[in-house]
């Protein structure tokens, strides 16, 4: 690790990535009430995961997923609701999730509070911490401007093996944008190096996703339970106040003059069509997801992704 990474892995936590507010999240997700269903351990190294098609025990039933068995389908939950579910059911194994991170340049950007790539590495961190407080291993993969890959670990060390990557990825210089990995070649990539995975957190704004996305994301489900966690400025989730705003893009400084509320909805619309782009897809393929700005306190989006209601007090 070159000197320059080393100063700047304890970043200010807005512009820059913190290792130590990363590291002190631990204390937050120890208080959080698990879910049973979700994550439950059973003896050491193994817990409880949602698994089906294996004749295991029947947990639980869910809202069909593109790429679910249609033979576990339960008829008389889907007969009652009108829409399709699946059963699931446990098996004991040790859980494995694999974090996929966007680290593009559309994530060096925020108006309130910090980068949505600071705010993407806080809620990575929260996912890793959850993880292994729930007996997984975790393992997180950068694609983007970084192009990184950190095993699997479990335990206290594999979380904090996955801060460290954090901060360290987020203080690389910044390559050529047209070398950047796109979602749909991430998404191929994470399929060949699951390792096992039986959950993916996906963590981006998607401006990277293209056309094949879609197809990516279904490949991968028949692999791992996938989850979106879309990331997004306050300008890109809603109408921004009349008046100037300064931009600052590839070096270079501009302001945006918004008056009328045609120009700020135009603006908006531009400005939020990744994080639209990939919430509208998540939702037409049933996957688990959420929305997340540069404000809010990623924990909160992270158990609710993974099944908790609440934290204790």
């Amino acid at each position: 690790m070159s000197a320059v990474v080393q100063a700047r892995m304890d970043g200010d936590g807005r512009s820059q990535v913190s290792l130590a507010e990363l590291i002190a999240l631990r204390a937050r997700v120890g208080r959080v009430r698990m879910a049973p269903l979700l994550s439950r351990a059973v003896r050491s190294g193994q817990q409880s995961s949602r698994l089906y098609g294996r004749g295991m025990d029947y947990a639980e039933s869910r809202v069909y997923q593109a790429g679910d068995d249609v033979r576990r389908l339960d008829w008389r939950l889907t007969a009652r609701s009108g829409k399709l579910h699946t059963k699931l059911f446990q098996e004991d194994r040790e859980g494995c999730l694999l974090i996929l991170l966007d680290t593009h340049a559309s994530m060096r950007f925020g108006t309130q509070v910090r980068f949505k790539s600071v705010q993407a590495a806080r809620a990575a961190a929260c996912a890793a911490w959850y993880a292994v407080r729930a007996g997984e291993r975790v393992g997180v993969m950068a694609f983007g401007h970084a192009e990184q890959l950190l095993r699997p670990q479990g335990g206290p060390r594999g979380a904090l093996a996955v801060c460290g990557a954090l901060a360290e990825w987020d203080a690389l210089p910044t390559p050529d944008p047209d070398k950047a990995e796109s979602l749909t070649d991430a998404l191929t990539r994470a399929g060949r190096v699951l390792h096992g995975a039986s959950r993916v957190l996906l963590i981006s704004d998607g401006f990277s996703g293209d056309a094949s996305v879609r197809q990516r994301l279904l490949d991968l489900t028949r692999h791992a339970a996938v989850s979106v966690l879309v990331v997004a400025d306050a300008l890109e989730l809603a109408l921004a106040p009349p008046g100037r705003y300064p931009l600052e893009h590839a070096g270079e400084r501009s302001e945006v003059l918004l008056q009328s509320e045609r120009q700020r909805r135009e603006f908006q619309r531009a400005l939020g069509a990744g994080p639209a782009r990939l919430a509208e897809l998540a939702q037409s393929l049933n996957l688990r997801w959420s929305r997340i700005d540069t404000v809010a306190d990623p924990l909160t989006s992270i158990t609710g992704l993974f099944g908790v209601a609440r934290t204790a007090r």
